[in-house]
């Protein structure tokens, strides 16, 4: 029997289909204006790649930020517990799991049964997430995939004092324009993003095995500063933006079986 999971984010909304506790296909969507809209076409695509129709779910459940508007959803839950949830399926032993998706970043701690049992999440404003990096990439005018690259070029780092987005902005567009080099002002973003996330760790400790989880995942010169930060190896998973719906997917099977 099939179940499936969806998260519906600022930036993407995904699709995780399960069977007997093993992915059977999943989807990635944007999620544009029309979260609804976003969610039902994510499942659509989901479904399509699946050979399955909606009425072959025996259970699905959603959540992230745009939860409340899935219709078709049997249960919604929290993105904290089903980020835990989908990190403890990729790997048992993971105690620590770093969340930096579109709009908010969060900190989750895993006991050994995979449960939560602290987290701290920054959903105040766009800071250090994958906002804030598609913002400072038109600022120094690269492609967002790129970003990375351009900051493993760098053979300085320039600091970036202001974490706000529109304020960083400015202050990357005032740091072209004396002449510093754009491959360290790349490195200086990625570290900012580092000092930040390593205060979420702090408030609720440090525990090894660590995932990261989300969009900035892809990004390579964000998890490497953050294992110097760190001092740590961070494990990036097979497809780090499904996590939410996975553990969504995967509690909707367990929600049966109980």
């Amino acid at each position: 029997m099939p179940f499936a999971g969806i998260d519906v984010g600022s930036l993407t909304a995904e699709v995780v289909i399960v069977e007997q506790g093993k992915i059977v296909n999943y989807t990635i969507c944007p999620t544009g204006s029309n979260s609804r809209k976003a969610a039902e076409t994510a499942m659509k695509e989901a479904l399509l790649g699946a050979d399955l129709s909606l009425s072959d779910l025996q259970y699905i459940i959603a959540t992230g930020y745009g939860r409340i508007n899935i219709d078709f959803a049997d249960k919604r839950v929290t993105e904290i517990t089903c980020h835990g949830r989908g990190a403890h399926f990729w790997n048992p032993d993971v105690r620590t799991i770093i969340d930096i998706g579109g709009q908010d970043s969060k900190v989750i701690r895993l006991n050994t049964d995979g449960r939560v049992v602290d987290f701290a999440m920054n959903d105040k404003c766009a800071a250090g997430t994958g906002r804030f990096l598609e913002v400072m990439a038109q600022a120094l005018e690269v492609e967002l995939t790129g970003l990375a690259e351009l900051s493993g070029k760098a053979e300085n780092t320039v600091s970036i004092s202001s974490m706000c987005t529109v304020f960083a902005e400015s202050e990357v567009v005032s740091l072209i324009a004396r002449g510093l080099p754009r491959e360290d002002i790349a490195r200086g973003l990625h570290q900012s993003i580092a000092d930040r996330t390593a205060g979420l760790v702090k408030r609720v400790g440090l525990e090894e095995l660590v995932m990261m989880t989300g969009g900035v995942a892809r990004n390579s010169a964000v998890v490497s500063a953050l294992n110097d930060k760190l001092k740590t190896v961070i494990i990036i998973p097979p497809e780090p933006q499904i996590a939410g719906a996975l553990g969504a997917a995967l509690l909707a099977e367990e929600e049966i079986k109980t």
